[in-house]
């Protein structure tokens, strides 16, 4: 696989890691003007930067009221040669927690994928409309059934932050569910207990969690990646690492602006 692929997949799973088999309390967490800034590694070189936004505006949705929330990714300096520009994004019901909307604008090398998810819970249908290259026109719809509550690829990792981890032990395993690529994945989510870490926008204690990843031919090891999350009111990822065949990703926060609780 090349390099642009593998960066690709690693900013999908900044946003895939979710367990919604936790409970779930109210929403203290994120609001409206958040910003976090990342810079991925591989090697010993800067590769590629991503951002998670969540729009000052509140949008409507289904007459519902819905946070606009961007993820960008965007390699950097010498591995511009690979070329990756994607953006992924979901209207989150501001209460509910759950996506209404979602989209992903995906531009590697010379390949491009625009696509649209309207979500409809209260039938449980999802809509997928296919857009061509230039993002004018509908090339294709399908309808999918999906379960209740589903989350998409980035609205999942939102769901995550309102989620009490209190009481989870080292080993423990919980039930992760989305939709992605017209499939409902079900995967397994391992706690892997706590650690201080140091970052470049102060030392947190975190929670980590490692996915079970299917075998591929990207990853090495059984539990391949690490996320780091903030042990605080803000519940933020710090860190995500992933062993590869070869070499390794590191990911690292660098800036968080407008986080709800200072």
């Amino acid at each position: 696989m090349q390099l642009k692929a593998k960066i690709a997949l690693f900013f999908i799973f900044l946003s895939f890691a979710f367990p919604d088999s936790q409970p779930v309390r109210k929403n203290q967490a994120f609001t409206q003007g958040e910003e976090l800034t990342f810079k991925v590694k591989f090697l010993l070189f800067n590769a590629a930067e991503a951002k998670m936004i969540i729009h000052d505006n509140i949008h409507y949705i289904q007459n519902r009221p819905t946070y606009k929330i961007d993820v960008f990714g965007r390699t950097l300096s010498i591995f511009r040669l690979f070329y990756v520009q994607d953006n992924w994004g979901t209207y989150l019901d501001t209460a509910k927690i759950i996506p209404y909307r979602s989209y992903r604008h995906i531009e590697e090398g010379n390949y491009r994928k625009h696509e649209v998810i309207d979500f409809h819970h209260e039938r449980n249908e999802a809509q997928v409309k296919l857009f061509d290259r230039e993002n004018e026109k509908v090339v294709e719809t399908n309808t999918f059934r999906i379960p209740s509550q589903i989350q998409d690829i980035v609205s999942g990792y939102y769901l995550m932050r309102t989620m009490d981890f209190t009481g989870l032990k080292k080993g423990q395993n919980i039930t992760i569910r989305g939709f992605f690529d017209k499939k409902i994945y079900n995967l397994n989510l391992t706690y892997e207990g706590m650690q201080r870490l140091s970052t470049k926008i102060g030392s947190y204690n975190t929670h980590i969690f490692s996915p079970e990843m299917p075998k591929n031919k990207l990853f090495s090891g059984d539990r391949p990646i690490k996320v780091w999350i903030t042990d605080d009111a803000n519940r933020i990822p710090v860190r995500i690492k992933a062993n590869l065949v070869v070499g390794s990703l590191d990911m690292e926060i660098t800036e968080a602006v407008g986080l709800r609780n200072p």
